[in-house]
């Protein structure tokens, strides 16, 4: 772990966004705010990373005002009076320690579990009524609905700006509500919203332009997406760099100003003949920033072997392959999730050459989480 690390110590500028280094916290959830109500506890889980010099915190998703959004009943809101108090005073304890932090706006979609959240009857919203291709859950949005999310995705993004968040990151991944529009195997829809990639795309694109709308041009717009699903980890959104580059080229026109391009492992290449992985193909198709992700300090992805999830053993592991794709600015920033939820000071001990003291990453870590 003796890498020389300065790639990552460049500080990084796009509009509101401005970073004393490379280095961000990855979205993570973690189900510690009862009421979906962000407590003491949130800001300072966000302010000892702000303290450990991690340049961008990216906060765990946060829920649009809309009934169908909630996954989890502690997973925190980004709308009403006591939430957006709490996210205020997130927002002052990193500013307080030198770090900058943007929001991730989410709406769970066709993923979201009955019972959940503040309103228990609101159904699981999707494209086309499914959670996964072939398996049925909920109810497939109507135009009012379409339009009821876009609004709500506005509206959150409006109000990070005036909490003095330095931008947003919405939430296009991973299988949830944006992803199942842009997914061919969940969205069967016949309309403008379905069919062709540009159609698949069409709710995501009225979404950045909405938020764009709402904060003006300045404030930095994150679009977070993935290839993989939760439903399907091989799935494809682009088969080929043609496919991604049409797909990208449609948010670039909306407003997007960084690409977070969410990978399991960021050192696995995304197509044949090429050494880049999501991120640089993103970069090189777009002319964009991007952030990349992906097992970053650790021997082993969040699913792991076993497929055990986020609660699975992963060792600590050097970053010299990291250090040299960010040398080669393949990628401008590096999202790390589960080495900063495991030791908020992680950075600075690699830094430091201390990476022997870091711990490996465990299930019984999740339940003492700081």
């Amino acid at each position: 772990m003796s890498a020389d690390l300065a790639p990552l110590f460049r500080p990084f500028e796009c509009k509101s966004l401005k970073l004393r280094n490379r280095v961000a916290m990855a979205p993570m959830t973690r189900n510690f705010s009862p009421g979906q109500v962000p407590g003491e506890n949130v800001a300072g889980y966000y302010r000892r990373r702000a303290e450990g010099q991690v340049g961008l915190l990216i906060t765990e998703g946060t829920t649009i005002n809309h009934p169908g959004a909630p996954g989890h009943d502690a997973v925190p809101a980004f709308h009403g009076e006591a939430a957006l108090a709490g996210w205020k005073r997130v927002v002052e304890e990193v500013h307080g320690a030198g770090g900058a932090i943007i929001p991730q706006l989410w709406h769970v979609g066709g993923t979201r579990r009955p019972g959940v959240g503040p309103d228990k009857d609101a159904p699981a919203y999707s494209p086309s009524g499914l959670f996964k291709p072939g398996k049925p859950n909920g109810k497939a949005m109507d135009q009012q609905d379409i339009d009821d999310v876009i609004r709500a995705f506005a509206d959150g993004a409006r109000d990070a700006k005036a909490l003095g968040f330095d931008g947003v990151e919405i939430h296009g991944a991973h299988g949830y509500l944006l992803d199942q529009f842009f997914w061919e195997g969940t969205n069967q829809r016949d309309d403008r919203y379905g069919g062709s990639l540009e159609n698949r795309a069409r709710f995501g694109v009225e979404v950045v332009r909405a938020v764009r709308e709402a904060v003006g041009e300045d404030f930095a717009i994150v679009l977070r997406y993935s290839q993989w699903k939760q439903q399907d980890y091989e799935a494809r959104l682009a088969h080929n760099p043609e496919e991604l580059e049409r797909f990208l080229a449609l948010f670039v026109d909306a407003g997007v100003d960084i690409f977070h391009a969410s990978t399991r492992r960021f050192w696995v290449p995304e197509f044949e003949g090429s050494d880049l992985n999501l991120a640089g193909w993103t970069k090189k198709l777009t002319g964009k920033p991007a952030i990349s992700v992906g097992s970053v300090g650790l021997d082993d992805d969040f699913i792991g072997a076993n497929n055990q999830g986020i609660g699975g053993t992963a060792n600590p592991k050097g970053i010299e392959e990291l250090v040299k794709r960010m040398a080669a600015d393949e990628f401008d920033l590096i999202a790390v999730g589960r080495a900063l939820l495991q030791d908020p000071n992680w950075l600075v001990k690699m830094r430091e050459g201390q990476g022997d003291e870091i711990e490996p990453f465990t299930k019984a870590a999740l339940g003492s989480l700081s």
